[in-house]
């Protein structure tokens, strides 16, 4: 029997920071909060997926709303 591949929703930081493509360093730099289970700090996949929503796209008249935070300039 093979069993299905579940993507886990609570996530440690390595695997949150690939899961959005940056480093673990821009993860803790963009302020998602993390929850708690026992001792570890994990980051919520949903919470993860409203960031990335929330993100304007390439070409939009405002501008990119990372550009800030990567050094772009719009």
């Amino acid at each position: 029997m093979t069993l299905p591949f579940v993507l886990p929703r609570l996530l440690p930081a390595p695997s949150a920071a690939a899961y959005i493509g940056v480093s673990e360093t821009k993860l803790r730099e963009l302020g998602i909060r993390r929850r708690v289970l026992g001792g570890k700090r994990l980051f919520d996949r949903l919470d993860l997926d409203a960031y990335v929503d929330g993100l304007s796209f390439e070409g939009d008249e405002a501008g990119n709303s990372c550009d800030s935070l990567f050094g772009g300039s719009g």
